[in-house]
Order: C-alpha cells, then sequence, then structure tokens
C-alpha cells in the first residue's frame, strides 16, 4: 500500500481509482464491508482501491479538550489497511478549510483531484461545513460530476450497529468479548519495545515498554494479556497500562507488558499486546514493598485467567 500525504502528492497513476472515504478508527466489521465492497468494485474495474482518510481525526481536531479515545494508532491503520487489501492510502489534514468545504465542493475535490471513479461510502456518511454532505447529496453530487456512489447498509450483530463509539464504550466497561465480536479481531496495541527506567527489572518484573504517545487510549489499568511478535506464538503475560503513580507520582501514559518466563531483549522490537481481562485499576502503593506484592498477586490472577 502506498501512502499519499495529500491531494498536492496525488500523480496520474493515482487517478481513476474506486475510494472509500472514513476515518477508519479501528477498522471494526462495519469497515471491513466497507473495505470489501470497495475491493469488489476496484477488481471488477480493474481500478485501484484507495482509502480517504484524515489526519487528525475530525472529532479530535473539534473537541480537543476531549477528543475521542483512539481504537488504532495510524501505524495500527496503516498496517490493518494493507492486509485489506487496499492499494492506496491518501491522507487529509483535516483543518478549517477541510471543516468548511461544502458538500458540493467536497465532491468537487473528489472528481477533480482524485479524478475518482467511483465512491463506496457508509449509510450515515456525513462531511463537511454542517455535516451536508451525505450519502445522498454525494451520490446526486457525483451523478454530475461524473463518479458513481455505493451506499453500504449498516452491519449489525445482535441487533446492535456495529460502531467505532460502541466499541470504545464496551472497552471501557472492560468489555473485551464484546470489543472482540465487533473488531472482528482481539483489542491489542502494537509499538515497538523503548528503553525504560528498568525498575520493573530490578522488582523482579522486567517489562517490554511502548509508549502511547499523545494518542489518547480506550482503557487503563493491569490486564492479563498475550503479546504476539516474541515467538512463534502469542506469550502469556500482565501489563500495566496507565501513568505509574506509584513511581513517578503520575506520568506519561505508558504500556509496560510483562512477559512471563521470558528472559530476552526486546528493545526495538515491534510487538502487539492483546488485551485478555481487566484485573483492577491502576492505584497508587505507599510503598515499592506493597507495589510489588500487589505485582505478584496480579501475575498469579493473569496465569490463573490464562491458564499460564
Amino acid at each position: 500500500m502506498e501512502l499519499i500525504r495529500g491531494p498536492s502528492n496525488l500523480r496520474d497513476r493515482h487517478w481513476g481509482c474506486v475510494v472509500t472515504i472514513g476515518t477508519f478508527d479501528g477498522i471494526h466489521l462495519g469497515h471491513q464491508a466497507l473495505l470489501k465492497r470497495l475491493c469488489e468494485h476496484a477488481a471488477r474495474e480493474s481500478r485501484p482501491a484507495m482509502v480517504l482518510t484524515f489526519e487528525p481525526m475530525p472529532r479530535e481536531y473539534l473537541k480537543p479538550d476531549s477528543p475521542p479515545a483512539r481504537l488504532t494508532s495510524w501505524r495500527e491503520r496503516w498496517h490493518i489497511l494493507g492486509d485489506c487489501g487496499v492499494d492506496y492510502m491518501c491522507v487529509l489534514r483535516f483543518d478549517e478549510r477541510l471543516r468548511n468545504l461544502s458538500g458540493k465542493d467536497f465532491a468537487t475535490l473528489l472528481a477533480q483531484q482524485l479524478h475518482a471513479h467511483q465512491i463506496v461510502v457508509g449509510h450515515d456518511f456525513r462531511f463537511g461545513r454542517n455535516g451536508e454532505a451525505t450519502a445522498d447529496s454525494l451520490a446526486a453530487h457525483g451523478a454530475a460530476l461524473g463518479f458513481a456512489v455505493d451506499v453500504v447498509e449498516p452491519i449489525l450483530l445482535g441487533g446492535a450497529r456495529i460502531s467505532s463509539s460502541g466499541i470504545r464504550e464496551a472497552l471501557s466497561r472492560s468489555d473485551f468479548a464484546l470489543a472482540t465480536a465487533w473488531l472482528g479481531r482481539p483489542y491489542s496495541m502494537t509499538g515497538r519495545v523503548v528503553q525504560g527506567n528498568q525498575l520493573g527489572r530490578k522488582l523482579g518484573f522486567p517489562t517490554a515498554n511502548l509508549r502511547t504517545g499523545r494518542r489518547r487510549v480506550p482503557v487503563a489499568g493491569i490486564f492479563a494479556i498475550r503479546v504476539h511478535g516474541v515467538a512463534a506464538e502469542p506469550l502469556p503475560g500482565v501489563a500495566s497500562l496507565g501513568t505509574r503513580p506509584t513511581i513517578d507520582g503520575g506520568g506519561e501514559m505508558l504500556l509496560e507488558a510483562h512477559v512471563f518466563d521470558f528472559t530476552g531483549n526486546l528493545y526495538g522490537r515491534e510487538i502487539e499486546v492483546e488485551f485478555v481481562s481487566k484485573l483492577r485499576d491502576e492505584v497508587h502503593f505507599a510503598s515499592l514493598d506493597a507495589l510489588v506484592v500487589q505485582m505478584d498477586r496480579d501475575a498469579q490472577d493473569a496465569r490463573r485467567i490464562l491458564d499460564a
């Protein structure tokens, strides 16, 4: 999959694609239905498949003080979309100009800058100034501008419409089973292992540390986990995702994963941490000794849950 950073980097080879539009946070079963339809049209028309997406996510831009938690980082979206058979990922910077485009102007952008052949959107698609660009209005503009629009109906599971917001809500109450069902895969976080202060090693619990950066994450606390990317099969472990109030009084959000019975060096390795079950919330302990006692209990609980 090729990354295109904005319309100014579009070239002749990028023109005439079948295009789908959205933030695709989580790339859940509803998104996957869109992507499947996208690739079906692209294959039938012998044209490339393109995802048109935005950074920051529109709701992050519109609500900077209370942005939604991200289900997938930029890198995670990149990997998953590439595995879905998408040829191009075109990223538009979401700003005031893009926010205030009229529905007609947005359709014109698709026609004149992307030279889109066909657009695939969900039934609830909305964009532009006051959300005036809808699936129906996009189809009407497309008829005049030379591209077709295919609208994909919602994907339901148990009578409920699958959505990123619903998955965030499930994760907020530690319902990993529902999140897994709607995502079509276990909820996880992927990143490159960075060096920490090695206190965990001194306390008997060496950890592989992943930074979350500026991303707001949908879960926090202590978890039973499985770690992918270390061995041929996922390895069981226990993890803390939080600000470490006992260690440094609450600082940078960090995912610290302890892999049971593993002694190798993971610095620089990209790993995936799969969340299986929440054990407890992160709390402040009066001493490191008290913390270590609780870490032992957490490890025992995680081993029991994971049958490890």
